[in-house]
């Protein structure tokens, strides 16, 4: 029995490198990343461009639903603040949601990724970039105990 985790931990320059390639791509280009928050009320404040906020608390029931929406994107980036506990722990039940139900033929093979020091050290390095970072509010981050 293997207990290696089922997902690899992606720095936040590989991430900018994704982040940059889809915005010179455009809109129509087929995505190669889908970046899940896994922030419940701590999503408020700012978030990493185009991130998609699956609250963990909610995260059980709408797993399906990511599966099915992302089943042709490459790589599913899981953050939450630190990326410590809730962003890996969605992973592994995104894989597991992933391996019960497999998808259709033709489906891309997929890489599950956690970012490692979640949008905590994100917004420290790239809170100034609107590229790279949306909404942020200096208010609400002063205000944090990270």
């Amino acid at each position: 029995m293997s207990f290696a985790p089922v997902y690899k931990y992606v720095s936040d320059a590989e991430v900018v490198d994704l982040i940059r390639a889809r915005n010179a791509a455009g809109k129509d280009a087929e995505p190669e990343f889908v970046l899940v928050d896994v922030r419940d009320d701590d999503f408020e404040g700012g978030n990493v461009p185009g991130a998609k906020n699956v609250p963990s608390h909610k995260f059980q029931e709408e797993v399906d639903e990511l599966v099915k929406s992302s089943a042709n994107v490459p790589k599913v980036i899981f953050s939450c603040a630190l990326s410590q506990s809730r962003a890996p722990k969605a992973a592994r039940i995104y894989s597991e949601a992933r391996s019960e139900k497999p998808p259709a033929d033709g489906t891309k093979e997929q890489e599950i990724l956690v970012l490692r020091g979640g949008f905590v050290e994100w917004q420290a390095k790239y809170r100034n970039d609107p590229a790279l970072v949306e909404k942020y509010d200096k208010e609400a981050w002063d205000a944090r105990y990270y």
